[in-house]
């Protein structure tokens, strides 16, 4: 089992992106999955230019020359990909966005139906599996509807199954160093790390588990109210 993850936080190792996705990661290689954390702001990816040259040209290679084939090698033999994100202006980051782009290099220039019969681009290799993550520092998991419908149709597109979507709202929580929210905070990762055993062991999530990662961490009219007084005792500075 390989569990490769794209984290597209701008913060990279310092994100509370990774804070999620490290708990994740832990409970998978305890049960004895190989894993890869890639971060995206520790490489040099430069936007898709359109210019189709990895399909007719030299096909299934970029003339770009970045980090994205040393990515796309190390992404290699996944079982399970997946991508990770804060979430800006209701949607993934710049940096996942640019990074998903240049894929382009690894689809067919042929199109298939799906069974709805919409077309979409062949794949040129069994793709993995999806795992979606996202946090955002607003407390209502609604914020998140974009990037569920995006990674819904992205699978489609490259005819794969998504067997996990992980939203945290109240983001800034995760890091916070306040005692009285600590403890909630390390049951919340103790579940990512469930998270990740049943991942590797089953490619799927249990429904307990599930249900358990949807929930906020304090009540949000709280959190509302707190995230005012940082704001505040950070303009008087």
């Amino acid at each position: 089992m390989k569990i490769v993850v794209i984290n597209g936080s701008h913060r990279g190792k310092d994100g509370n992106t990774n804070i999620i996705v490290t708990a994740l990661l832990k409970g998978a290689q305890e049960a004895g999955a190989e894993t890869v954390n890639i971060f995206l702001a520790e490489k040099e990816i430069k936007f898709c230019k359109a210019c189709k040259a990895c399909w007719f040209n030299s096909p299934g290679k970029c003339v770009i020359k970045d980090d994205m084939a040393e990515i796309i090698a190390l992404m290699e033999g996944a079982d399970i990909r997946v991508l990770a994100t804060p979430l800006y202006f209701d949607n993934i980051s710049s940096m996942l966005k640019v990074f998903m782009d240049r894929m382009i290099v690894t689809a067919s220039p042929y199109w298939g139906t799906d069974k709805d019969g919409e077309c979409r681009h062949l794949t040129t290799s069994l793709p993995p599996k999806l795992i979606m993550i996202a946090n955002c520092g607003y407390p209502e998991r609604s914020h998140f509807q974009v990037i569920s419908h995006w990674i819904r149709r992205h699978a489609r597109n490259i005819n794969t199954e998504i067997i996990g979507e992980i939203y945290a709202s109240q983001g800034a929580l995760l890091s916070t160093r306040e005692a009285e929210v600590r403890p909630i905070i390390s049951s919340y990762l103790k579940v990512l790390e469930t998270a990740g055993k049943e991942i590797a062991t089953d490619m799927k999530l249990t429904e307990e588990t599930a249900k358990l990662l949807e929930k906020n961490f304090i009540p949000n009219e709280i959190y509302i109210q707190e995230v005012k007084r940082y704001v505040d005792a950070i303009l008087k500075k």
